[in-house]
């Protein structure tokens, strides 16, 4: 099984090259081609192991949303030449990343059960419990870090700090909230609760525009609606579809991407359990049959696929 561990290509008219937890972007004039990497990161943390088709099924979900939304907000991709690839526009990101939950549960939950009632600035009512629905739902930033951890923020320490006008700060949050309202009801039309997801934005000529990906499982967390209700009333966990199921796997193994803390061994089993939960995940999400790409010789098919695209553009 060949995965995309890294990327080192050297396309022409390459202007720059950036490794990101788990996408490899190559910068153009004005263009960026993003290679989804298998890697999959924790806690900040790049994991040692690869998974087989993640990148796949990270690009063709987010492609599938992107075209969904395009009407909500306009978007950066432009083609998706290579079933690991997506291409699109260059634009000026914005320092934060609009985070938004629609449940308690994942960061959320663990802040609440710490004893504290405010997340990034916002008020959380008493007596809810893990993966309660909440009254509405509340955007959490964070702050964008190429390194190292995200940091929690509030609205005003965004605006005082100046990283966002107050003008674009409203409009990024009119946005997060029709994208989440979106995203909700197409995963209820799969039988699936969207819990909480993060929306990242940049600009070009002067307008907003939605970049990355957006409801991928490495972005987001799913519940099974069937039976949440159920569940909830009698103190269950819920069945989830995310990358959750990964955290809690390290967090029993004592690793929480904290100093001194070793990433416990992802034996092949484990891996190929991940990967059929990331291929799951995407059939359940987007309604369609997975078809995995061809792997054999994976980097050379990426490589010659991006040069086709750029030749002809």
């Amino acid at each position: 099984m060949n995965v995309i561990k890294s990327t080192n290509f050297n396309f022409p008219n390459q202007t720059g090259f950036y490794k990101g937890k788990v996408r490899d972007v190559y910068s153009f004039e004005d263009l960026l081609v993003m290679v989804a990497s298998d890697r999959i990161s924790a806690f900040d943390v790049v994991l040692p192991e690869a998974i087989p088709f993640k990148g796949q099924v990270l690009n063709q979900i987010a492609e599938h949303f992107l075209k969904a939304t395009q009407s909500i907000v306009p978007n950066w991709l432009l083609a998706v030449p290579d079933p690991n690839v997506s291409a699109g526009l260059k634009c000026e990101a914005f320092p934060v990343e609009m985070v938004v939950r629609g449940y308690l549960a994942g960061h959320a939950a663990r802040t609440y059960k710490s004893g504290l009632r405010t997340l990034c600035g916002v008020t959380l009512p008493e007596g809810l419990k893990e993966n309660d629905k909440l009254p509405q739902p509340i955007i959490t930033p964070t702050t964008k870090a190429h390194e190292g951890h995200d940091e929690d923020i509030s609205r005003e320490d965004i605006l005082a700090k100046g990283l966002v006008s107050e003008e674009d700060y409203v409009q990024l949050e009119q946005y997060t909230l029709a994208l989440f309202e979106k995203g909700t009801q197409m995963a209820a039309e799969q039988g699936l609760i969207l819990v909480d997801t993060k929306y990242e934005f940049g600009k070009i000529d002067g307008k907003i525009v939605l970049i990355d990906e957006i409801h991928t499982p490495d972005s987001s967390r799913y519940f099974y609606a069937d039976g949440y209700a159920e569940r909830q009333a009698n103190g269950e966990s819920q069945k989830q579809l995310s990358k959750e199921f990964v955290r809690e796997w390290l967090i029993a193994n004592n690793f929480q991407g904290k100093e001194g803390q070793t990433v416990p061994e992802m034996t092949p089993e484990w891996v190929n359990q991940i990967s059929e939960r990331y291929i799951e995940l995407f059939e359940k999400v987007t309604g369609k049959a997975f078809e995995k790409s061809v792997t054999d010789n994976v980097l050379e098919r990426v490589e010659k696929n991006v040069l086709t695209f750029l030749a002809n553009r």
